[in-house]
Parts: C-alpha cells; sequence; structure tokens
C-alpha cells in the first residue's frame, strides 16, 4: 500500500459510517463517536433500554470493518474459563490441551456485560486492558486488533452486578444509541431486508490490517496543540467538585484526546481543534466520575456533572 494520509483515513471510515447509516435508523453522530473510539484502539459501553438495536449494531460494525466477530452473553453462572479458556485433559495424548475461550477474536460483543459476577469480570479486565489473558499461569496475547463492545441495560437492576469504576475506565467511551429517528422508516427498511438480521447483506469496508494502519497514522500524524492539552487538562476541575468522590482519572484524559484526535481525522483535519475535544467529553469522562451517595439519590449524574463544565470551561480560541 502506498504511503497513507489524511485523505485516505477520512474516506474509508467516512465510507464505513455510511454503510452502517444505510441500516441503522439513528443519530449519525452515535456512529462518528463509536468509529472514533475504534479507531483509536477504544473499548466502548452501549448503555440503553432492550431493543433499541445494540446487538444489532455490533454485529454491523464488525461485519463492515471486516474483524473476526464473537458474542458472549454474560450471565451470572459465567466462569473465567469460560471466556479465556482452559487447558483441557487428553487422554489419548497423555498432556494438557490449551483451549482458548471466544475472547480470542478482533471484535468481541460482551452482551448484558454487567449480569456477569466479579471473577469473570476481572478475567474481562485484563483482556481490555493488557490485550492478553493468563490461562492456568500461562500469558498468551490476544489478536490485534482487539476491540470489545460491551451493552448493558440501565434500567433492570434485578440479577446484575454493577461495573467496578476500574472496569468502567476501560471503555473509551460509553454511549447511548436513543430511539429511532423515524420509526416509520425503520419498519420500511425491515421489510426491505426481508430479514429481522440484515447483517449478512453488510459490505466489508476494512480489514484488521487496514484498521491498524489507520490507527497508526492517527498515533504519529493528528497533532495537538499546547492550547488544546490545556483545555483537555482543565476538566481535571472535576475532581475537586464537592459532589465528587472520584473525578476522570489521567487515563480518562489520555482517552479524551486520543477521540479527539480520532474526530479530527473523521473531519478531515490533521490537527485537533476545541471542538473536537467538546465533541466526546460527556461520553468520554461521565463514566470516570463516582458521585457522593446523597448526590446520586437525588437524581444527580455523572453526564449532568461533566454537561455542567463543558459549559463553563472557557473554549480556547
Amino acid at each position: 500500500m502506498s504511503k497513507v494520509g489524511i485523505d485516505y483515513v477520512t474516506e474509508k471510515v467516512r465510507t464505513v459510517i455510511n454503510e452502517l447509516m444505510r441500516y441503522f435508523v439513528g443519530d449519525e453522530e452515535v456512529i462518528i463517536k463509536i468509529m472514533a473510539s475504534i479507531i483509536v484502539n477504544g473499548h466502548v459501553l452501549i448503555e440503553d433500554v432492550p431493543g433499541i438495536g445494540k446487538t444489532f449494531l455490533s454485529k454491523m460494525l464488525a461485519r463492515v470493518l471486516g474483524l473476526k466477530f464473537s458474542r458472549i452473553q454474560f450471565t451470572p453462572d459465567l466462569l473465567p474459563s469460560d471466556i479465556i479458556g482452559t487447558k483441557a485433559w487428553r487422554p489419548d495424548k497423555g498432556d494438557f490441551e490449551l483451549v482458548l475461550g471466544p475472547i480470542f477474536a478482533n471484535f468481541v460483543l460482551a452482551d448484558e456485560v454487567n449480569r456477569a459476577p466479579p471473577k469473570v469480570q476481572s478475567a474481562l479486565l485484563e483482556a481490555m486492558q493488557e490485550g492478553q489473558v493468563t490461562i492456568e499461569g500461562e500469558t498468551i496475547k490476544l489478536p490485534q486488533p482487539f476491540i470489545v463492545v460491551a451493552t448493558q441495560n440501565p434500567i433492570e437492576l434485578e440479577g446484575t452486578y454493577p461495573l467496578p469504576e476500574a472496569q468502567l475506565d476501560r471503555f473509551m467511551i460509553r454511549i447511548r444509541l436513543g430511539y429511532p429517528r423515524d420509526e416509520i422508516e425503520l419498519l420500511k427498511r425491515r421489510i426491505s431486508w426481508r430479514s429481522n438480521d440484515p447483517t449478512p447483506q453488510v459490505r466489508t469496508i476494512l480489514s484488521g490490517d487496514e484498521l491498524l494502519i489507520i490507527r497508526d497514522f492517527i498515533e504519529n500524524n493528528i497533532m495537538v496543540s499546547d492550547d488544546v492539552m490545556k483545555y483537555i487538562v482543565s476538566f481535571n476541575a472535576i475532581r475537586k467538585d464537592p459532589r465528587v468522590l472520584a473525578g476522570p482519572s489521567p487515563r480518562g484524559l489520555m482517552a479524551l484526546m486520543s477521540i479527539g484526535r480520532a474526530i479530527a481525522a473523521i473531519e478531515g483535519r490533521d490537527y485537533v481543534i476545541p471542538d473536537d475535544i467538546k465533541r466526546v467529553t460527556i461520553e468520554a469522562l461521565s463514566h470516570r466520575i463516582v458521585l457522593k451517595p446523597e448526590v446520586s439519590l437525588e437524581g444527580v449524574s455523572g453526564e449532568d456533572i461533566v454537561r455542567e463544565y463543558v459549559e463553563k470551561i472557557p473554549v480556547p480560541k
């Protein structure tokens, strides 16, 4: 492949977004933010009520990106070995054989991720952070690219385990799809698909290797000025808010910068402007904030806090 430039990156990612919008009847901004996270090696948490299309969108993403897909349905009786694999005794060989679990894919859908117990979450945490798993003392690298898209229902709490803050911090963004903008159009498309699942009809636009090339280009070529960095760091003021027990971590600020660089690339620029950061601040930081219990009981959310600071922190000119 000839030398990759910003035009190549923008065209490829925009083509992916356009292909997804042929089937996703919703806000294109949601797709842009999810794609921005994926192309800079970010995991995504989709939090919304049932029936919105979380699983549907995840399957389409894997297909359009040309990635090996694996779906794990999280349940309370799930074991870490059900995800990462185990070593099984083979009498015919007189030895243990390594059996890899479904985590060994490029694109892993962790469906209803908050239904699994803490020991399963710990196994997923190592995979998300380190890009590896440990099976009975043996460390095994996961295939690259490696992306986790997790879903959870914020309303149904019975039989769930709240995700620990450490794991939430590993998701680059938390996003909500919302209800379709035009449900008549959704019904019309359903008839044209001739199936409840049109995933096989989705064109593959990228490959894993191309995704890694795009990721490398953004890492090495999208510039961030000192003023934009100062703007990103200004959100650490949330840590001192009297309503907050823990504010956005340094990892959160780095994630905000990374996804801001991806937004710039999608918009066809090799430099980040403050609006790129402002556009994704709520999705990148709100799930990294721990509120005081009495504040949560009043109905205030992390999104509310971040939104206040987005509105009041001066944007550099």
